[in-house]
């Protein structure tokens, strides 16, 4: 009934040797992935926010609700009565106290503007 206890460890390292090749090969796919985002090859997320609210969605209401009710940001219900349209447009695209700038890609800072100004 004596028992090896050296077959613990050779398992062990056989499963760690496996695991450090598979992740490797996961890793260099991500790689060939990253670069082709970087080169413009995969346009998923700008198609994905063809429109400000499904915009606001994807990038605002982590900070300013789902209900535009604030959060870690203000609330947004309202704004057009607050801020001027060129006002919105301002801190769209250039931001304002803790919100940072170009959230919004320039092409789209009107509509957005626009949308953001007739919130209720």
């Amino acid at each position: 009934m004596n028992r090896n206890p050296l077959i613990p460890f050779v398992l062990i390292m056989v499963f760690g040797i496996g695991l450090t090749i598979t992740l490797s090969f996961k890793g260099l796919g991500d790689a060939k992935e990253l670069a082709k985002e970087k080169e413009g090859g995969n346009k998923t997320e700008q198609t994905a926010a063809a429109n400000p609210e499904e915009f606001y969605k994807q990038t605002c209401s982590g900070c300013h609700g789902v209900n535009y009710e604030g959060g870690v940001g203000p609330s947004l219900k309202g704004v057009g009565k607050r801020l001027s349209l060129d006002q919105i447009k301002d801190v769209i695209q250039h931001g304002r106290g803790n919100m940072p700038s170009g959230l919004v890609p320039p092409e789209k800072a009107d509509e957005m503007a626009k949308w953001l100004s007739k919130l209720k």
